[in-house]
């Protein structure tokens, strides 16, 4: 399995394996908040889950040593909370960007705003931001938009769970929208379609994200706090994986386990489940992927032997 990380070992403090969780700030890339990281910890291999936006805040989880082979078994869903600034265009389709057009924004009432978001909840076909890191022809967008191309992306499935109008503000023509949606959705292309469907034109004003891969703001830190004594103690690998099924280990299946052996399963999963393996104490031992017999191959072991 190909780790989204660093393929280099970590060189820090042996046994370092969790999730820390920042709170990114306005301005700082993610890259930036993972190289704080890794000075901070005192190690190599460090991923992030879910890049933001420099403007963009929020919940941005960090994966620590060995716990970055567990990024791609994380659930992918996201939630945000943003303001759409209705009657301007951009080319970024957030105010980050340069103005196309700004037009009168039309005497709307929440009932009309809920109609208009009706059509966005649920699966829809969606078409990145011109400035995105969609690749094109090798090229992300966004390096191809700053030569002055003009893009035509084509529009991908996404999953939009929850939309919730929260504030809208006639005056101001800016609305205020709680959005929970699938990887790979964009906010800045809600934001203008949503615009779009109002005939007004729209960007993001603001966004903050509230949860990514199964952590909220709530077992968040401050980017400052890595600067302090002690550092934030890292989140067990485990807490971000309740949305997987589970089999627990006996004594005597440990050791096959570390040396590679499938598993017998005593519950059934489907065919190619990601199933999370405990060690008899309970601590996770790695993943597993299902077959259609319900046996369980290693897919990623925490602790291998040899």
């Amino acid at each position: 399995m190909t780790d989204p990380a660093s393929a280099t070992p970590a060189a820090g403090p042996p046994g370092v394996c969790g999730f820390l969780v920042i709170d990114k700030p306005a301005g700082f890339t993610s890259h930036a908040c993972v190289s704080r990281v890794r000075r901070a910890y005192g190690l190599r291999r460090v991923g992030h889950g879910g890049t933001l936006d420099p403007a963009v805040t929020g919940v941005l989880p960090i994966a620590l040593g060995p716990a970055t082979r567990l990024l791609p078994y994380l659930n992918g869903d996201k939630a945000y909370r943003g303001s759409v600034q209705l009657g301007v265009t951009t080319s970024s389709d957030d105010l980050e960007g340069e103005v196309g057009q700004r037009r009168p924004v039309p005497a709307l009432e929440r009932a009309d705003l809920e109609r208009a978001l009706a059509a966005f909840r649920g699966a829809i076909l969606q078409r990145p931001p011109q400035v995105s890191a969609v690749h094109v022809a090798g090229e992300r967008a966004y390096v191809r938009a700053r030569r002055g191309e003009s893009l035509e992306l084509a529009a991908r499935p996404v999953t939009i769970s929850v939309l919730e109008l929260l504030d809208w503000d006639p005056a101001s023509g800016r609305l205020e929208l709680a959005v929970t949606c699938s990887a790979g959705t964009y906010i800045r292309s809600l934001a203008r379609d949503l615009g779009t469907a109002l005939g007004c034109g729209g960007a993001l004003a603001q966004l903050r994200r509230t949860a990514a891969l199964g952590f909220s703001l709530e077992a968040a830190v401050a980017l400052e706090c890595l600067e302090g004594r002690p550092r934030p103690p890292l989140l067990d690998p485990l807490a971000a994986l309740n949305h997987l099924p589970r089999h627990q280990l006996s004594v005597p299946e440990l050791a096959g386990w570390r040396c590679g052996r499938a598993l017998d399963a005593t519950a059934g999963h489907p065919a190619d489940q990601a199933v999370a393996v405990l060690r008899p104490d309970g601590s996770l031992a790695g993943i597993a992927r299902s077959d259609a017999g319900g046996r369980l191959h290693p897919r990623l072991v925490v602790d291998a032997a040899g």
